[in-house]
């Protein structure tokens, strides 16, 4: 309950700064708009020509494009902001205040900065969802809801703790943010089956860098298309990737030279 009450006191200091500049939630809404209208169009273009795309229907990837901005909506909000925030803290040396702090760093760390007006991605995602699912409405029941409740947290768990990783690579290396741009340009591809890459991408996009949990899977749990095997992987990998996160972010703070060293 102590970090419940914490993150929503970060999270009515964020609304407050964000509040200052309210015009930034319709830009960001009309940039949504239009990611969402060419993706639509190019679902569009590509059932003009099959009926299947790597063995999905349209209106399973249409749950896909749906779980796509969800995810990605609240990547934008709650872990990408604290993240970058930290990574300016470590290159500034004012990761102390943080330290110093009685809670634990790492939830601290975690959710310190939260961009609201991201949430016009989530907000566009709702309608998407919701056509997939009515065109769904014969396949789908409580189970495959209860599924993909699951999935789409353990996918959320996954980003967080590959992210967080990233991010404390700071800890050794200053142009860390070069290779979270990368990530975010593969991210890209989540808003496509993973059936439809080359075995080699499969593997990249599924265990290197785990866009595949976050997407497919939870999209795949709404279409009925999952197996038990995958529901399963899905948990173990997020409670794997919590584990070693959380070990990885331990040995990367005992690295850290502060404003105070």
């Amino acid at each position: 309950m102590y970090y419940i009450r914490l993150f929503a006191t970060y999270l009515r200091l964020g609304a407050l700064g964000e509040l200052e500049y309210r015009a930034n939630f319709w830009i960001n809404l009309l940039q949504s708009i239009l990611e969402l209208s060419v993706a639509l169009g190019g679902l569009a273009v590509v059932f003009s020509h099959t009926d299947t795309l790597g063995g999905w229907r349209p209106e399973e990837i249409l749950a896909l494009l749906g779980v796509y901005f969800l995810i990605g909506g609240l990547i934008r909000t709650l872990i990408r902001p604290s993240m970058v925030k930290f990574m300016e803290d470590v290159r500034q040396g004012t990761l102390d205040f943080t330290l110093t702090k009685p809670a634990d760093s790492q939830v601290l760390v975690s959710i310190q900065r939260v961009e609201l007006w991201r949430l016009a991605d989530v907000l566009i995602a709702l309608p998407v969802l919701f056509t997939a699912l009515v065109r769904l409405r014969a396949q789908l029941g409580l189970a495959e809801a209860l599924t993909f409740g699951v999935t789409a947290l353990s996918g959320g768990l996954i980003i967080y703790s590959f992210w967080l990783m990233l991010s404390t690579c700071a800890f050794w290396f200053v142009k860390v943010e070069n290779i979270q741009v990368i990530f975010q340009s593969m991210w890209q591809a989540g808003r496509w089956p993973i059936s439809i890459y080359p075995a080699w991408l499969r593997t990249v996009l599924t265990f290197l860098v785990p866009v595949a949990f976050a997407t497919t899977v939870p999209a795949s749990a709404l279409s009925g298309r999952i197996t038990s095997n995958t529901l399963w992987g899905s948990l173990a990998l997020a409670a794997a990737l919590l584990i070693v996160s959380r070990w990885f972010w331990r040995v990367g703070i005992r690295f850290y030279s502060g404003a105070s060293a």
